[in-house]
Formats: structure tokens, sequence, C-alpha cells
């Protein structure tokens, strides 16, 4: 799916964005006003009532909608027709294109010092590279290891803090039990081969003055394509894609002994592989640099105001207590089953008990939360739909063929570059 990108330089899209600021923007109306607010959350009409309860002078109704490009869509098509929602639960990676095309206020006038209840790195994400404020961080997703506990000790496996220990790993596992693998390299999740580079400290996007820079095949962001690239051609990791029943049943039976995952994990685990409960065990992610250990993100959502709001405002007020007030971020925990981005949210009350499939983890969301704080910062661009899209093509058919994956990397490069020119951006 193509979004319908402005036509138009970084300079007049989101540059004038940027200066537009929330000082509030759209004047608030005296007198009691509704919000509409567009979730694809569960449950999050019972976070939002206890807010209504307490704020008759600003309800806020909300409007289930689809997540994803459908909601990006629906956002676009809302602002261009005149009729935006107030607020919007917005994916880290949406951001850009609908700051760039208008549809998001900028609202770092409004919300006082809530960058403090964040991790940098979370922040990071909603301020476009510290240019304005578009969003309050939901939830994020944090990167870690999960493994099979007991076939760990089975096969005298350690678990590996460093990515040189996780391929010795790999190997040894391979050599000890043929029929299984560590993990997997999978060409059809682009969210989570981001968070890896993430990780290792690539940019992919950036903002030059008025001008979009794309580094996708940077040197970061290439040693992570080589690294899982040679670990594919020895037969050291598996090359099946995640998410499908093959998957689901390698997890379930022990052909894939770990997953290199996000925090939500134990929900997919669950799921996919009930009859292994109790059995794995997570850690951090495997480290470049043990001395400065870091991890990345892979999912995550945020609050954002829209720029059509004619009540920016309380719209930011909500927000700002629906992501950051102890209450509104336990409930959604418990309703809507959410990791928060809120640091304080991470441990203790709704998160002081590990997952039920990890009850053998006593200490899993004090750990989480340890990871979290790690989180590396990481810019969006315009266009994380082409660059998503060529991934998948790009490396599905290396593998397919057995080849080397860093050259799909380039491919990926240049589609975003070429993709952003086409579409009126500057890039230098």
């Amino acid at each position: 799916m193509r979004l319908d990108l402005a036509k138009k330089s970084l300079a007049v899209g989101l540059g004038l964005a940027l200066l537009a600021g929330c000082g509030g923007g759209a004047e608030d109306a005296d007198g009691p006003v509704e919000l509409t607010f567009w979730s694809w959350a569960p449950n999050i009409e019972e976070v939002v009532e206890k807010w209504n309860a307490g704020h008759p002078d600003a309800r806020v109704v909300v409007s289930k909608q689809a997540s994803g490009d459908d909601l990006v869509t629906k956002l676009l098509t809302s602002a261009k027709g005149g009729n935006p929602p107030d607020l919007a639960q917005v994916e880290y990676q949406a951001l850009p294109t609908l700051v760039s095309n208008d549809v998001l206020a900028d609202v770092s006038g409004a919300v006082g010092d809530a960058a403090d209840e964040f991790a940098p790195g979370v922040w990071d994400q909603v301020t476009l590279g510290g240019s304005g404020v578009y969003a309050v961080p939901q939830d994020s997703g944090p990167m870690m290891f999960y493994y099979r506990a007991d076939l760990f000790e089975q096969y005298g496996l350690t678990v590996p803090k460093t990515w040189d220990e996780y391929a010795r790993t790999a190997r040894d596992l391979r050599a000890k039990a043929p029929d299984r693998f560590l993990g997997t390299f999978s060409s059809n999740d682009p969210g989570w081969f981001a968070g890896l580079v993430q990780q290792a400290g690539g940019q992919w996007w950036s903002v030059d003055g008025d001008r979009w820079k794309v580094g996708v095949d940077d040197a970061a962001s290439r040693k992570v394509t080589s690294y899982w690239s040679g670990l594919v051609a020895e037969g050291a990791v598996d090359r099946s894609p995640m998410y499908t029943p093959e998957w689901n049943k390698a997890l379930n039976d022990g052909v894939q002994i770990g997953w290199l995952s996000a925090v939500w994990a134990p929900g997919v685990l669950q799921g996919n592989a009930e009859g292994t409960r109790g059995k794995w065990a997570m850690a951090p992610m495997p480290q470049w640099d043990p001395a400065s250990p870091r991890t990345g993100n892979w999912g995550g959502s945020t609050t954002a105001v829209t720029a059509g709001s004619a009540h920016q405002r309380a719209a930011t007020e909500f927000a700002v207590w629906l992501n950051t007030d102890p209450e509104a971020v336990a409930a959604l925990v418990t309703e809507s089953g959410v990791y928060p981005a809120a640091t304080a949210a991470q441990t203790g009350g709704a998160l002081s008990e590990p997952p039920a499939f990890f009850a053998n983890q006593p200490d899993f969301y004090a750990r989480a939360a340890e990871i979290a704080d790690t989180a590396a910062s990481f810019t969006w661009g315009p266009n994380v739909n082409v660059a998503y899209t060529t991934y998948k093509n790009a490396f599905g058919e290396a593998i397919t063929a057995g080849a080397d994956l860093v050259p799909a990397l380039a491919r990926v490069q240049e589609a975003t570059l070429a993709d952003l020119r086409a579409n009126g951006f500057s890039v230098g």
C-alpha cells in the first residue's frame, strides 16, 4: 500500500510543521468540550472512563479503529476532508508521514515536563529529531532474548551476552542437536530487523536542516546484515519466516529454542506454544559492546493530537494523563495489555507479577524495565512503508536464492531514497 505523500519539500512540509508549535494551536472553546479519540487498544474505553469521571469539561469519546497502514490512510483522508479526530493512537514509525502531511500538531508547548517520564530513546521517537513534540509515548517494545531454559541446560549452553557468543552458541547447538536452531532470520519482519539495527546504532532516517537523509545502508546496518548473512549461509540459524504455522510448531516442539523478540513475546508464546509454559526464560539482547548495553524497539505506539482539532490543549492534557498518570497507566496494563512507555510504570503495581507464561521468572518485569531503559534513539522517516516493503522483497529473494544479504540492504536504501525524491522531499 502506497501512502499518498504530499508533493512538497521538507522545508514546506515538516519544516513548517516544526515551527508551528502548540502554543496552543487551535484555541479551546469555553465550556465543556468533547474529544474524539481513535484507538485500537483493547478495552481502551475502560481506561478513558476514568478520565471522564474526573473531567466533565473535556469528555473523551473512543472510536475503535484498525491499526497500521489502514489507520494512517484514514487519518490522511479525514484531515484532507476537514473532519479529523482530536486524538489518535499512532505507531511510532507512522509519525513522520502524518506530520509531513500536516495531520498532527506540535504539542511541545503543552506537554510540560512529560519527557522526564520516559526513557530518552523512546521520547526521541516522538520529537522527530528534537524539533517538536508530535505525540506522547503510550507503549513500547524493547527487544530482549527469549530462550528455552530447559533445553539450554540439556545441551550445556550458556546464555549469550554478546553477538559473538550468540553465533558460537548457535553453532554449538547445531553440532549437538542438528534438528534444532537457536533462532531464525525472518525476511518477513522488517520491524524486527529495524530493531536489531537500532541496537547496533543504525539511523535509517535523519533530518539535516530542511532535508531528509537516508542511511539504511550505514555502517551499523551493514554490520548487522553481514552478521546474519554469515549465520544463514553456514546454516547456524534457520531462515524460516516468523508467524507461520511451521514457525509456531517449531516453537512448540523445541525446534526453535530461542527467539529475539520484544517485551510482548510472552503473549505470543502463550498463544502459539502453550505446551512450553514455564520452560522459557528472558535475558537482555546479546550486545555489540557489553560496556554500553543497548537494545532496540520492535513495535509500540503513541497518543497524538491532530492539527485539525479545535481543542488541542485539552486533547494534549488527556494524552499526557493517559500515558503518565499512575492510575491511567495501570489501567492500560490491566485492561489493554500493553507494556507502558512510562518508566515509572514498568515495575511494581500492575507489573509486580510476571506474565503467567513466565511464572518461573519472578523478576521478569524488573529485568524488562532495566532493558527498556537502554533503548537506542531512532528517527523514523516519512516513507517507512516503502522501506519495509522493499525489505520483504529484497531480503526474501536473497534468502530464497541463498545469496549475500548485504546487496539486499543496498536495494532498500536505493528504493527509500528514490521514493523520497519522487514525492518531492528535499534529500541530502
